[in-house]
């Protein structure tokens, strides 16, 4: 027999909720934070969205290399007990596959039956993804575990990317000619020593990232959710295209809550994601107003989202990042949740301090360590993974600072 023997009452499974549903809903999704503190203020901030917002399920990530697996299953068990429907994430790369066949183990016997199956992200400075001995090599490898080990007992959704995986993104010479598709999905950021690039996944990576998708839900996913975007163009087409090329299953857009300025260009930053241009100046024009970046955030999250309503989608997931306000502003703006705003109370965000995300095992750019010298900043990680970093804990006379260069293994991500 399998691991974990069933004791408590099994989730409904999404892809029926989906099916038995005549029209579109709302989903949400939440990261493990880093503190004690934080898990238990996004424990109330869950149970209130449940009662706000009426989600049909939440998804909880997994930090990559499995570093979050305690906090995101006791997260997970969490949103079971007050009444939601889990969805939990499951990476499964650069980390022992016992930890994903305990975490499956574990599911089953509380009941959970709800996985999202993801390759994971390596860590800084590699490129590599490294399957553990007699592990996983990537997401399409994880599905067939699933299915092959437990049937049709858990449902399974997949990651899809609509502008090209970060991996398959390149950067284009100056002058460089696009395509008509590509156009749709160039970005442009600046690089480490501040030119402007462009960057894109060509047209036949993309053709690739579809292939590897229908070759995921052919193994067993059973709908497909995306990573975010911010131009609905781009969705409607990835949709046309993974139809084209007989992918029939439900995809569910991620939509990316605008909660504040340095937060958004980091994270479009780091995953190569296309700002369209007019949406990049309503946004420098907010820069030092974060109450207006909010109200901005809302506005423009209506619209988006009731484009995609209109294209045809199943449901609205909304990356939440921890917090409440922009959603609610989003969901009472679209008449989903009339009067929602007014009914709620004004300093919900007040803790949003306290979400900072436990993230993956490893150290990157900007993360606190520690090392022999005492603890430090990561300011660079190199290729190959050693890092350049400042040293906190020591000042020196004429207030210079201390910086170490130590090879991968030499410090720790506190």
């Amino acid at each position: 027999g399998v691991p974990g023997a069933q004791s408590k009452s099994k989730d409904e499974k999404i892809i029926d909720i989906m099916n038995s549903s005549t029209s579109p809903f709302t989903s949400l999704e939440y990261y493990p934070p880093k503190t004690a503190d934080g898990v238990t203020n996004l424990q109330s901030r869950i149970v209130r969205m449940l009662a706000n917002t009426a989600p049909r399920f939440m998804d909880v990530t997994w930090g990559a290399g499995g570093s979050t697996s305690d906090t995101t299953l006791s997260l997970v068990r969490y949103i079971k007990s007050v009444g939601g429907v889990p969805n939990m994430h499951l990476t499964c790369t650069n980390m022992d596959p016992k930890l994903v066949r305990d975490a499956l183990a574990e599911c089953r016997k509380e009941g959970i039956t709800n996985i999202v199956a993801l390759r994971g992200d390596a860590p800084e400075g590699e490129s590599e993804w490294h399957a553990a001995e007699g592990g996983f090599a990537c997401a399409l490898d994880l599905v067939k575990f699933i299915r092959s080990e437990y049937g049709s007992e858990f449902g399974i959704s997949v990651a899809g990317y609509p502008e090209g995986h970060p991996n398959a993104i390149v950067s284009l010479q100056d002058g460089e000619a696009v395509s008509a598709s590509e156009r749709l999905r160039v970005s442009e950021a600046t690089d480490e020593n501040g030119n402007k690039r462009r960057y894109v996944c060509k047209d036949e990576a993309y053709a690739g990232e579809i292939k590897y998708l229908k070759e995921k839900v052919d193994a067993g996913a059973d709908f497909v959710i995306t990573q975010m975007f911010f131009d609905t163009n781009v969705f409607v087409q990835f949709v046309k295209d993974c139809r084209d090329a007989g992918i029939e299953c439900p995809i569910v857009p991620g939509v990316m809550c605008i909660n504040n300025y340095g937060g958004f260009f980091r994270m479009t930053g780091f995953c190569k994601t296309r700002v369209p241009a007019n949406l990049k100046e309503d946004m420098e024009k907010l820069k030092d107003d974060s109450e207006g970046l909010k109200r901005f955030g809302v506005e423009f999250g209506v619209g988006f989202c009731e484009r995609l309503v209109n294209a045809g989608c199943p449901c609205l997931h909304f990356y939440t990042l921890n917090l409440e306000k922009v959603v609610y502003g989003i969901l009472d703006g679209m008449g989903w949740q009339p009067g929602l705003v007014s009914r709620t109370a004004d300093g919900l965000d007040s803790d949003a301090a306290t979400m900072k995300a436990a993230g993956s095992k490893w150290a990157r750019k900007g993360d606190e360590v520690s090392t022999q010298y005492g603890k430090g900043v990561v300011e660079n990680i190199r290729e190959g993974g050693a890092g350049e970093i400042r040293i906190t804990n020591w000042t020196l006379a004429n207030g210079g600072i201390v910086k170490a260069y130590l090879g991968k293994g030499h410090f720790e991500k506190v």
